[in-house]
């Protein structure tokens, strides 16, 4: 190999790492927005899981880190029930979350990481059956570290899917957790 071939090799690995430095630093962010489905899951004996939905959105500062809020909420679901009383739950978490992304090399997938900060409000209403008189409702809230794990496609460069494993703050020592598939779009 001659003094030439090396020098062009030289310069074209610099101009290759000079344009991959540049292209990172030029990223302008991408907001985002969307809407999820999933199932809210109580850690308790005899308590329903809930169907979950509700919106998200957030702000990619570079490919791979961001953050992200949402607002979910559930439908009622059975805690307890027999002939004489009954027990329902609904829930509403509220959140904002630092996210991490990982795109797969070659491929539209990717691994998405998130870790914040999420009230999570779960409401019980009690009816007795025979006697409303002793019918009762209460609401139990607790703020605390939330985060999920999940796995990204990118339908188009401005739509995605994510199937996602929530972990929420435990509520009056009751731990939630859930799972949530959800599609957003890019700005």
């Amino acid at each position: 190999m001659n003094t030439l071939q090396k020098a062009l090799i030289a310069l074209s690995v610099g101009s290759l790492m000079s344009v991959s430095a540049q292209a990172a630093m030029n990223y302008a962010g991408q907001p985002y927005a969307g809407v999820k489905v999933g199932q809210y899951s109580p850690d308790a004996s005899g308590v329903d899981d809930a169907v979950s939905y509700g919106v998200y959105g957030g702000y990619k500062f570079t490919p791979a880190f961001g953050v992200e809020a949402e607002y979910l909420t559930t439908t009622d679901a059975d805690s307890f029930e027999d002939e004489f009383e009954k027990n329902e739950y609904s829930a509403d978490v509220y959140g904002i979350y630092a996210t991490y992304d990982y795109a797969f090399p070659n491929t539209a997938l990717y691994a998405k990481g998130r870790l914040g900060i999420a009230k999570n409000e779960i409401d019980v209403d009690y009816t007795d059956k025979e006697d409303s008189s002793e019918n009762d409702s209460s609401s139990f809230s607790d703020t605390g570290i939330a985060g999920g794990l999940g796995l990204g496609y990118n339908l188009t460069p401005t739509a995605s899917f994510e199937a996602m494993y929530n972990i929420y703050p435990e509520v009056d020592d009751l731990d939630v957790g859930g799972f949530s598939l959800g599609a957003h779009f890019k700005f």
